[in-house]
């Protein structure tokens, strides 16, 4: 569904992606691997629209999307689960989960039942406000507030990040069950390797603004992924 073929990136003068490739397939997890720094998430902003690239093309169910904004894309079926989850502290959960109303027809602007069974702590949140939400919890809002869209493909970055074990275990269930749906493309940034290694199907290994290494897992050896992770 999404094929990023050779696009570059700048920060001002500063590049940070450099000729950057990949796939992401429906029913699939593609997890984007590598150090801190190495521009996994700039490529997530890049996909999604939130930075502009230079040069190659980003293809969305067959169609070059460089020059569509963010919201266009959003409207294409392209959610993202921002670094940090950025919801919003003052609105109650049931809220925040309407902001995704916002790229939908006015006949599908409801909240998916899905999302509750993903995360059933939600439903008993609804009058809570964000902020007041533990940060494994604020996740699962971010989460489910993407999922409002419906989105056909879900950027996730680094959703475990600062996440108690539990939750960390929920997140995973939940994206294993939106990708055996089987109509989702997944596209993961992670640092965790051993959370990243139960769910992918491709990994995407990044170093400096590069692709160094892609392949399914068992196509890549795993010392050395796991070399390339280590600060």
């Amino acid at each position: 569904m999404l094929t990023v073929n050779h696009i570059d990136l700048f920060y001002g003068a500063s590049q940070v992606l450099k000729g950057v490739s990949l796939t992401a397939k429906k029913g699939e997890v593609t997890c984007v691997l590598g150090r801190n720094g190495v521009g996994k998430s700039s490529l997530i902003r890049g996909v999604v629209g939130h930075a502009a690239t230079r040069n190659g093309e980003i293809l969305w169910e067959g169609k070059d999307i460089v020059k569509l904004g963010a919201s266009d894309r959003a409207r294409a079926g392209i959610a993202i689960v921002p670094q940090g989850r950025e919801i919003f502290p003052l609105l109650t959960v049931e809220e925040n989960l309407k902001t995704g109303f916002g790229m939908l027809p006015r006949g599908q602007r409801t909240i998916p039942s899905e999302i509750f069974d993903l995360f059933p702590v939600l439903k008993d949140m609804l009058g809570r406000r964000g902020g007041d939400l533990s940060g494994g919890q604020q996740q699962q809002l971010a989460i489910g507030r993407a999922l409002v869209m419906r989105p056909r493909l879900l950027a996730l970055d680094e959703p475990t990040e600062g996440i108690q074990p539990s939750i960390i275990k929920q997140i995973g269930a939940a994206i294993q069950a939106l990708a055996a749906k089987g109509d989702m493309a997944i596209l993961l940034v992670e640092q965790y390797f051993d959370f990243a290694k139960e769910l992918a199907d491709q990994y995407v290994v990044m170093d400096r603004g590069e692709v160094v290494m892609a392949g399914a897992p068992d196509a890549l050896d795993e010392g050395d992924v796991r070399r390339r992770l280590s600060v």
